[in-house]
This record gives C-alpha cells, sequence and structure tokens, in this order.
C-alpha cells in the first residue's frame, strides 16, 4: 500500500475513533450514555454530537486554509492568519463587546444561542473578511506575494492596535476577547455545524481545482507565469478561499493556534506529494488534530475544560520545536 493510501486510511480512522471518543467524553468524565433514552441521549444529541462534529470540521477548514497558505507563500512556517484575518475577526468581537459593555447590555462570547451569540459570530466573520480586505488595498492586489505578505503583517499589527486600545477604554469586554483569543469549541451546536460544513463543501473543491497553480508556484513566480497561467487572478482566488476558510472557522470558535500551520507539515513527512493530494489530506488532518485537541481539553481535567485553543498551541508548538530543532522543517 503507497504512503498516500496509509495515511488516506489512518486519517480516516482516527476521524472515526476520535468521533465515539467525542460522544463519550463530557462534563462527567467518559461515559457511553443512549442515544435515544431521556435526559442522556439529549446530552449525546444536542451537545456532544454536534460539537464534535464541529471541531473536526472547524480544524478542516483551517488544515485547508494552511495548505493554502503554505502554498500560496512557498513559505512552511505561513499559517491561515498571515493576511489579518485574525486580527480583523479580534478587533470585531471586541468592537461589539466594548459597545455592548459601553451601552450597560451583557458581555459574553460564550452566549450559547441567540441575538448575542448570532452578532459576536458574524461580526468575527465580517472583520476576518475585512482584515483579509485591507491587505489586498494596502498590497494593490494580489500581483505581488512578497507585497501581500508584508502588507498581512502590517494590517494584523495595526489592527491588533486598535483591539487593545478599544478593550482598554471598555475592560469589562477583557474577558470576552479572551476566550476569543484562547479558542473554544464548547459552544459549538448543529447550526455551527451546518455553517462549517457549508462553507468547506464550497471551499475544498475550489482548492482543490486550484491545486495545479499552487504546484507551479513551486518552480517560481516567472516559471508559472511561462507556463500560461495568470498568476494574479489565480492568486486573489486562492486569497479569497484562505480567507473565507479562515473567516469561518475563526468565527465560529475563536483563534485556534497552530493546526493550520502544523497540519501540512504532517501530510508532506508522511505523504510527500502534489498540492491536489497536499489540500485534501491537510484537511482531514486538521479535522483530526482539532478533534484530538478537543477531547482532551474535554477530559485532561473534567468537569473543568482547558482552552483548546491552549492544548493546540502546546502540541502543535512542541511539535514544531522539535521540527525545529532536527532541522526537519519541511
Amino acid at each position: 500500500m503507497s504512503e498516500r493510501r496509509r495515511l488516506a486510511w489512518a486519517l480516516l480512522a482516527a476521524s472515526a475513533l476520535l468521533g465515539l471518543a467525542g460522544l463519550a467524553c463530557g462534563s462527567d468524565g467518559w461515559s457511553w450514555p443512549a442515544w435515544g433514552s431521556g435526559d442522556d441521549g439529549l446530552i449525546v444529541s444536542r451537545i456532544r454530537a454536534p460539537r464534535t462534529l464541529g471541531a473536526w470540521l472547524v480544524g478542516a477548514l483551517l488544515g485547508l486554509a494552511g495548505a493554502i497558505a503554505q502554498g500560496l507563500f512557498r513559505n512552511p512556517l505561513a499559517d491561515p492568519y498571515l493576511l489579518g484575518s485574525a486580527s480583523g475577526a479580534s478587533l470585531a468581537v471586541v468592537a461589539v463587546l466594548a459597545a455592548s459593555a459601553l451601552g450597560g447590555g451583557a458581555v459574553a462570547w460564550s452566549a450559547a444561542d441567540g441575538l448575542a451569540r448570532f452578532g459576536l459570530v458574524g461580526a468575527a466573520f465580517v472583520g476576518a473578511l475585512v482584515g483579509v480586505l485591507f491587505t489586498l488595498v494596502l498590497a494593490r492586489g494580489a500581483r505581488e506575494t512578497s507585497r501581500l505578505l508584508l502588507a498581512g503583517v502590517v494590517v494584523g499589527v495595526v489592527l491588533t492596535a486598535l483591539g487593545d486600545l478599544l478593550a482598554s477604554a471598555a475592560p469589562e469586554a477583557l474577558r470576552g476577547r479572551q476566550v476569543f483569543m484562547l479558542g473554544t469549541t464548547s459552544f459549538l451546536g448543529w447550526g455551527s455545524a451546518v455553517w462549517l460544513a457549508a462553507g468547506l463543501l464550497v471551499i475544498l473543491p475550489v482548492a482543490w481545482r486550484l491545486a495545479r497553480v499552487l504546484d507551479a508556484l513551486t518552480l517560481g513566480e516567472d516559471s508559472a507565469m511561462s507556463l500560461g497561467l495568470a498568476l494574479p487572478r489565480w492568486r486573489l482566488v486562492l486569497v479569497a478561499a484562505l480567507a473565507l476558510a479562515t473567516g469561518l472557522a475563526v468565527s465560529q470558535a475563536g483563534l485556534v493556534a497552530f493546526v493550520g500551520l502544523v497540519s501540512p507539515h504532517l501530510v508532506r513527512r508522511w505523504a510527500p506529494a502534489g498540492h491536489g493530494y497536499t489540500v485534501l489530506a491537510s484537511t482531514a488532518a486538521g479535522g483530526v488534530l482539532l478533534l484530538a485537541a478537543d477531547v482532551l481539553a474535554r477530559s485532561l481535567i473534567a468537569p473543568q475544560e482547558l482552552p483548546v485553543g491552549v492544548v493546540t498551541a502546546v502540541l502543535g508548538g512542541g511539535y514544531l520545536l522539535w521540527l525545529l530543532y532536527r532541522g526537519r522543517v519541511v
């Protein structure tokens, strides 16, 4: 069996096993309540099942975005938040929280449902897209990769500073901002899973079809253009796919670190291939990584939970540190 098939089967098996673990893991420890019987059935069908599926989908979108970013910038350390999406989403969330605090309303990123939760999710999604849009405006489109990368760094710094200023003006918003910055899957429901799945079903085929553009970019921009590719146009489409995938994931789960960065690394180490396979496998690997982190976050100190972004940062950061130490970053 080839390396690609082995990896595909391993990701499929890991997704299934972790999915079962997600259904069995709760605030009262490990249990396997009957699906359709009374309160136990409601716990599984309304809380654990949508959270488990939602966590996998958030990770899949981040893994997909990471594969696009690393192929687009030809940099193994590129991540989905590189173009200002994270800082834009954070600023938008802080703006909503600050407005609510100054107006005397409740301040909480953690509202499980209702208008407050919808407003925060919508603000995070729009903020992520606006952050990438500012980057494109500053870079004057997507013609030059280096200019686009530099613009993303500048936009990220500026929007983060604006978010800090807003948080200083409304200290009550700091708690909600902290929850958003650390990442959480605690409030993923069936509605969130539907939006995440719809986004993945739209973005993944586009990224897979444009994998040939990413393959051509590995030869250099001049060589890619000599092949007849309209790089500025296709680069813009890839940036749009990257922004949408990141915006959807961030709006539902906050800033989950390292999943988008590590997933393509794992795929390239275990089954080196062209970007067509890498994009698909990184999507599945991202889902597996975040779902594993979510199960750990729920179970390590139950009945309390760790922020899932902290778990991914420790595991993903540790893995990258080991790669850097061994000189094996690819």
